[in-house]
């Protein structure tokens, strides 16, 4: 029996399954000690094997894909739906890694362990995506989280940064606590932590629905994810989090981590609490509308540029909600077509931040940006292209992205929270036009003569810009492979 036992756990383990995230964390840890014996301030070359380690990472997360892979008795599926969100982890993984060189040593802190810590939390984000169960869930959260709350509080000698360090790894430990009672409270009931055994013990036993337990467990559950995702009202961190965190991990912060958030809550709504379908939507109908609402007129006031973008991708987290409350194809391949568009065009709009802040980055206001578009052209057109993304104008991606999850509520029904969506996005309008009218129409009050082009961040604003301008021009191959990834 015990044989047995042991043969049967050997066949489960199949590593393929995790390949992908074995290979970057495998990388992350050999970087660490490249970082160890390498000159104390040298850290490009750490900086360039790490993005070759995100390359190696996308190719074999791609070679998995229409070839999904099972693994530790069910708790780990390498499937389209974990591979997309997987690259979209990476993209931004790499991206933040292109514009992360120049900004360390300008702010004086060129440490090699800064890229270990974006690699564990691209790999925790990976192990959150591949999650079919709440345990496995739980154990990427926590790797991409506890790297998170070193790296949003790395300048320790800042204030901010440590306010922004210790304000995200309270408020997210707080919020990780309702996630675990929740599961406790799932598994107390069905038995089981597995999202597809919850499913099953729920369908042969309707009445599992209105026990209390149950549904408590699944609120608290959601809770944690709300908090993840920047939804209100859980969204109170994340300006002081965003203002204070270094400008490339304030720019993942915004797109990877919080893609992988959004894989989890999508296999967790839609496989495991697919019975409570209609309160959920409902619940979720409310969360939205709220969380848009507050993140674009909250943004108006602002007039520091990173505080503005943290408002503005809490809105962007209420626009992918909508996707959820329709609980439909078009919807929830929109939010996955839109998590890929939002990370490009988010992360490009921070990659010129990065070029244009002094040190310390107090410039980084509307007024600070004031005449940019004479003295830095092609950074004001680029800053200019992502704004216009951000804002859902075509012919950009974020255009093709609002419009896919407003046609999945529209279809399901929900026409007037489409219709608000899209006056939350004319709303949105007067804050992003604020930089560009600033950079336009305002007269310089300094010559930019600090701004340099370093090599690797120009090469990360025309990766995104090009991410940006063709998902928006021809976005059909890309949301057919959001449809192929899809449940």
């Amino acid at each position: 029996m015990d044989a047995n036992l042991v043969q049967e756990a050997i066949q489960n383990v199949n590593l393929s399954a995790i390949m992908p995230s074995l290979v970057l964390s495998g990388f992350g840890m050999v970087l660490l000690l490249v970082s160890v014996f390498s000159p104390r301030g040298k850290t490009t070359h750490v900086a360039w094997l790490s993005f070759i380690a995100l390359i190696v990472t996308a190719l074999v997360s791609l070679g998995s894909w229409n070839n999904p892979q099972a693994g530790f008795a069910g708790s780990v599926v390498l499937d389209n739906f974990a591979t997309f969100f997987s690259m979209t982890c990476i993209i931004a993984a790499g991206l933040t890694i292109l514009m992360s060189d120049g900004y360390l040593k300008r702010e004086g802190y060129p440490v090699g362990e800064y890229y270990t810590l974006v690699l564990f939390t691209t790999a925790g984000a990976m192990w959150m995506a591949s999650g079919t169960d709440l345990m496995t869930i739980f154990l990427g959260l926590e790797v991409l989280s506890v790297s998170l709350y070193v790296l949003a509080g790395f300048f320790r000698d800042q204030t901010r940064s440590n306010e922004a360090g210790l304000k995200y790894f309270f408020l997210g430990a707080f919020s990780t606590g309702f996630l675990l009672y929740g599961v406790a409270l799932l598994y107390g009931v069905t038995g089981t932590t597995k999202i597809a055994g919850i499913a099953e013990y729920v369908q042969a036993n309707p009445a599992t629905t209105t026990n209390i337990m149950f549904v408590a467990g699944g609120l608290l559950l959601l809770t944690g994810f709300l908090f993840k995702v920047a939804a209100a009202p859980f969204h109170m961190w994340t300006p002081d989090v965003y203002q204070g965190a270094p400008t490339p991990i304030t720019a993942f912060m915004s797109a990877g981590p919080k893609a992988a958030a959004f894989a989890a809550f999508i296999r967790v709504t839609i496989i495991g609490l697919d019975s409570m379908q209609a309160d959920i939507s409902a619940v979720f109908w409310i969360l939205a509308v709220l969380t848009m609402t507050i993140g674009n007129f909250v943004a108006l006031g602002q007039k520091d540029i990173k505080r503005m973008l943290a408002y503005s991708s809490i809105s962007h987290a209420g626009y992918a909600l909508v996707g959820l409350v329709a609980w439909n194809e078009i919807g929830l391949t929109g939010i996955m077509f839109y998590m890929l568009v939002y990370t490009f065009m988010n992360m490009g709009a921070f990659a010129v931040l990065v070029l244009i802040g002094k040190k310390g980055e107090e410039n980084l206001t509307i007024d600070g940006v004031a005449g940019m578009g004479y003295k830095r052209p092609v950074l004001a057109i680029a800053l200019s292209i992502f704004l216009f993304s951000l804002m859902g104008m075509p012919p950009t991606a974020g255009f093709a992205g609002k419009f896919y999850i407003f046609a999945g509520a529209v279809k399901a029904g929900y026409i007037w929270l489409a219709v608000l969506g899209v006056l939350n996005s004319a709303v949105s309008l007067y804050y992003y036009l604020k930089v560009m009218v600033s950079m336009y129409f305002k007269d310089a009050e300094e010559d930019f003569g600090w701004v340099s082009m370093n090599a690797a961040t120009a090469i990360s604003i025309v990766i995104a810009i090009v991410g940006v301008l063709v998902m928006g021009m021809v976005p059909g191959p890309f949301m057919e492979m959001a449809k192929l990834a899809g449940f």
